[in-house]
C-alpha cells in the first residue's frame, strides 16, 4: 500500500510501498477513502524537517540538553549514532481520514466488515491507502455523509471541544479570532447551536470567504468598534481564538472583545502572556483546549477501547466525532466550500509544497484522495534474493519487531557483523518494517510474522517484540527448527517460563538465547576472570539510575511489558547470576512507595546463592538522567571492584588498582553476544548461556516479583 511519510533528518516528504498492517484485536483494517492534511500541526512538522541540524537545534534546546546529557553518560560516539538513528525514523503524516472496513480483529464491538466510518488520531489515521484503528478513534458514518466531508471529523471535534469549554447558550454571542479552516467549523457549530458569530480575520480573501458563508467578518483594526455595535456594549459572551498566533496581541484582543466575566478558550497556540488589567477588570476565564475532548492522550482510552461513563464525562473525544457527523448529516454543517485543494495520494508531496507556502497559491481545506484498487501486500520485496550459502553457512535471519531497541542497537550491530544473509524484517504495523529492512539491507519487509517462520532460507529469528510476544514466538521459532534469539525478557509468566522450560528439554536440539548483553562486555569479561579463582563467598551491588517512565508507558502493563522488574531488571539479576556463576537460593525485597507517581519501580532485591555470596540489586526510577545508568561493585577476598556504567573497571587488590576505560563509548557488550550466538548456531558446543541460567534467571525475577508484592522472603529451588 502507499503512505506518505516525513523523513525527519533530510526534511524529505514521500509517498512509499509499505506491507499493509497486521489486524490486531480491538482494532479495524479500514481502507481509506480520503484524508485531510492539517495546515497547523502537519505544517509545522514538515517545517521542522526542512530545517538544517543547526536549525533543529536552535528550535529545540530542550532537546540538544538531552544529547548532551547522554553524551557525558555515554561517550559522544553511541550518542551521536543514537541521535542520527532518532532523526532517521519516517514519521507518519495525517490524523484525520475516512474509509470503509475491510477487516476487524477479535474484540472490536460495535463495528463490521463494509462499515463506512471517520477514523482519527496520530499514527492511526494516517496519510496511507489502509489504516488500522482502535476502537474508540472509530466512528460510523451517517448515510448522508460522504468520505470526503468525514475525512473533516478529527479537526471538526477540535472545534467542537473548543466550542464546549466555553459554555456557550443558545442565542449568546460568539467571536471567532482566525477564520482559517479551524475557525471556519468553529463558527459553523457555533451557528448551528444557535449562537450569533462574529469572525475575526487578517486574510482578505478569508473574510470574503466568511461573509458569503453568512458569517459577520472583520478585520482585527475593526474588531472592537464592530463588536461593540453587534452586542450593544455588552461584549461576547464567548471569544474563541483559533488563530496560530505567538505575540499577545491575539490573546489582549480576545479580553477587549469578550464581555464582563466571559470565557476566552485557546482552541489554536497563542502567546500566553495575558494583560492583566483587561482580564482581571473583566474577570476573565482563560481556558486552553485540549485536543478532541476527553480521552485523548489516555492510551487505556484511545489504545484499549475503555470508555468512560457518560454519566461522569457526558462528551468525550469519541461522543465529539459522533456530534459532529450529526451536523454533517442533518445538513447544520456544509464542508464543501472549506474544501479548496484535493491531491490523489501519489501526488501528496505537492500539497505539502502547498501548505508550506512554497507555490504561493492560498488554500483552506486540502484533501488526500485514494483512487482506484488499492494494493495489498503484507509483504515486499526489496532487495534481490541472496545467492545460496553453503550448506554449512548461516541461510539467513528474520527479525520480528523493529522498535527502537531494533533500530538503534541490535539491527547495526547485525549489520557491523554480517556472517549470515539478512532476509526479512516484520512488524504488525508494516511501515516499521519496510523502514528498517530499507536502512539495514534486508531482502523483504513484511507484517505478518508468519512470513519468516515459514520461511525455509530463514534458519535464525530474532525476536525484538513487546515482551508478551516473547513466548508465543519463542515455542513457534523452536518449533519450526529455527535458532532464536531473543530480546530480554524471556517471558512475563511462570506459565511462560515453564512452557519454554519443558520445549528445551524435549528437544535438545534446540537452540536460544536471550539478549542478556552486559556479560559479554569486555569489561564483564575482565572482571570475571578477576573474580575466577575466588576461594571465599563474594558480595555483588548492582545500583540502576534507571530513569522516570509515565505510568501510561506500556513496560508497566502487567500484561504488555510484565513490569520494570521483570521487563527490564531480568538484565541485572542475570548480571548478579554470571558474577556469582550460580542460580539464587532466595530473594526478598522492599520498594519505596509509589505515591501515584510511580509503578513499583523503586526497589531494592537481594539474592542469596549456595555459596553463601549475596547480591543486591537496586533500581530506582526516581533520579536524574544527567547521572550515569548503572554502577556495580564487588567485595571479595580482599579485593574490590567498580565498574561504571560499561566505561570504566576499577579492581583493587593488595594496594594497587588497575583501571580499564572506554575512552569514546559504552560497550555493553551487544556485539560480542551476537557473535557468540552466531558461533553456536553455526557451530554447535555449548549455549553461550546456559539454559539453565535463561530458565533459572526467569525464575528469580518472577520470585523477586512475588517478594516485592508481598514483602516476605521467597524461596526458590536449586
Amino acid at each position: 500500500m502507499k503512505q506518505l511519510l516525513q523523513n525527519i533528518r533530510s526534511g524529505e516528504t514521500s509517498v512509499v510501498e509499505v506491507p499493509v498492517p497486521a489486524v490486531r484485536a480491538g482494532t479495524a483494517l479500514v481502507r481509506v477513502h480520503a484524508s485531510l492534511v492539517s495546515a497547523g500541526t502537519e505544517r509545522m512538522v514538515v517545517e521542522f524537517a526542512e530545517k538544517s541540524l543547526v536549525g533543529k537545534a536552535r528550535s529545540r534546546p530542550d532537546l540538544v540538553r538531552q544529547v548532551l546529557d547522554k553524551a557525558r553518560r555515554e561517550g559522544l560516539i553511541p550518542t551521536i549514532e543514537a541521535a542520527f538513528n532518532r532523526l532517521d525514523q519516517p514519521m507518519t503524516l495525517g490524523y484525520s481520514s475516512a474509509g470503509e472496513i475491510v477487516a476487524v480483529g477479535e474484540g472490536l464491538k460495535g463495528f463490521q466488515v463494509g462499515d463506512r466510518v471517520a477514523c482519527s488520531g496520530g499514527g492511526f489515521a494516517a496519510h496511507a491507502e489502509y489504516n488500522l484503528v482502535p476502537q474508540n478513534l472509530l466512528t460510523r458514518l451517517p448515510d448522508s455523509v460522504g468520505y470526503e466531508a468525514a475525512a473533516f471529523t478529527t479537526l471538526g471535534s477540535i472545534a467542537l471541544h473548543g466550542f464546549r469549554l466555553a459554555r456557550p447558550q443558545v442565542g449568546e454571542r460568539v467571536a471567532v479570532i482566525g477564520m482559517g479552516l479551524l475557525g471556519l467549523l468553529t463558527a459553523g457549530i457555533a451557528r448551528a447551536a444557535g449562537c450569533e458569530v462574529m469572525g475575526v480575520e487578517l486574510n482578505p480573501a478569508r473574510i470574503e470567504l466568511a461573509r458569503r458563508l453568512g458569517y459577520t467578518a472583520v478585520t482585527p483594526e475593526a474588531a472592537v468598534e464592530i463588536g461593540a455595535a453587534i452586542t450593544r456594549q455588552m461584549g461576547f459572551d464567548a471569544v474563541l481564538i483559533c488563530a496560530d498566533a505567538r505575540g499577545n496581541q491575539t490573546v489582549e484582543l480576545a479580553g477587549l472583545l469578550a464581555r464582563d466575566r466571559a470565557a476566552v478558550v485557546a482552541v489554536g497556540a497563542v502567546g500566553m502572556d495575558l494583560p492583566r488589567k483587561i482580564y482581571y477588570e473583566k474577570e476573565l476565564q482563560f481556558l486552553i483546549s485540549r485536543s478532541y475532548g476527553p480521552g485523548r492522550y489516555d492510551p487505556q482510552y484511545e489504545e484499549r477501547g475503555l470508555d468512560y461513563p457518560p454519566g461522569y464525562v457526558r462528551w468525550t473525544e469519541g461522543r465529539n466525532f459522533e456530534a459532529f457527523l450529526q451536523l454533517l448529516g442533518s445538513g447544520k454543517l456544509d464542508i464543501e466550500p472549506l474544501i479548496s485543494h484535493r491531491f490523489p495520494i501519489d501526488q501528496a508531496a505537492d500539497a505539502y509544497r502547498l501548505i508550506t507556502g512554497k507555490t504561493g497559491e492560498a488554500f483552506l481545506g486540502v484533501l488526500l484522495t485514494y483512487p482506484g484498487e488499492a494494493s495489498f501486500e503484507r509483504t515486499i520485496r526489496l532487495l534481490p534474493e541472496t545467492a545460496a550459502a553453503p550448506a554449512s553457512a548461516l541461510r539467513g535471519l528474520g527479525v520480528l519487531g523493529a522498535g527502537n531497541y531494533a533500530s538503534a542497537v541490535f539491527l547495526p550491530v547485525v549489520r557491523k557483523v554480517g556472517r549470515i544473509p539478512r532476509r526479512a524484517v516484520a512488524t504488525s504495523s508494516g511501515l516499521t518494517a519496510r523502514h528498517a529492512a530499507d536502512r539495514h539491507g534486508f531482502e523483504t519487509a513484511s507484517s505478518d510474522e508468519n512470513n519468516i517462520f515459514n520461511d525455509p532460507e530463514i534458519d535464525v529469528v530474532a525476536i525484538l517484540t513487546r515482551h508478551n510476544q516473547h513466548a508465543r514466538q519463542i515455542l513457534q521459532g523452536l518449533q519450526r527448527g529455527k535458532a532464536v534469539f531473543c530480546e530480554k525478557p524471556l517471558a512475563i509468566s511462570a506459565e511462560e517460563v515453564e512452557s519454554i522450560a519443558a520445549a528445551l528439554a524435549e528437544n535438545p536440539q534446540a537452540r536460544l538465547m536471550v539478549g542478556f548483553n552486559r556479560r559479554f562486555a569486555p569489561l564483564s569479561t575482565r572482571l570475571k576472570a578477576w573474580l575466577e579463582n575466588r576461594s571465599e563467598p563474594l558480595y555483588a551491588h548492582y545500583r540502576v539510575n534507571a530513569g522516570y517512565l509515565p505510568p501510561s508507558h506500556w513496560l508497566h502493563d502487567p500484561a504488555q511489558g510484565g513490569g520494570r522488574l521483570i521487563g527490564e531488571g531480568c538484565h541485572f539479576v542475570d548480571y548478579l547470576t554470571f558474577l556469582t556463576g550460580q542460580l539464587p537460593l532466595s530473594v526478598s525485597a522492599s520498594a519505596l512507595p509509589d505515591q501515584d507517581r510511580y509503578r513499583q519501580d523503586n526497589f531494592q532485591i537481594t539474592f542469596t546463592y549456595p555459596d553463601g555470596s549475596v547480591g543486591t540489586l537496586t533500581y530506582l526510577a526516581n533520579g536524574d538522567k544527567a547521572f550515569p545508568k548503572e554502577r556495580v561493585e564487588v567485595f571479595c577476598g580482599g579485593k574490590v571492584a567498580v565498574l561504571d556504567d560499561f566505561r570504566s573497571l576499577e579492581c583493587v587488590s593488595g594496594g594497587r588498582k588497575n583501571r580499564y576505560r572506554h575512552a569514546f563509548s559504552q560497550e555493553k557488550g551487544h556485539r560480542q553476544g551476537w557473535q557468540a550466538f552466531l558461533d553456536f548456531v553455526e557451530k554447535g558446543g555449548q549455549p553461550p548461556i546456559p539454559y539453565a541460567e535463561l530458565i533459572g534467571v526467569a525464575r528469580a525475577c518472577l520470585a523477586a516479583q512475588d517478594a516485592l508484592t508481598s514483602r516476605n522472603s521467597v524461596q526458590l529451588t536449586e
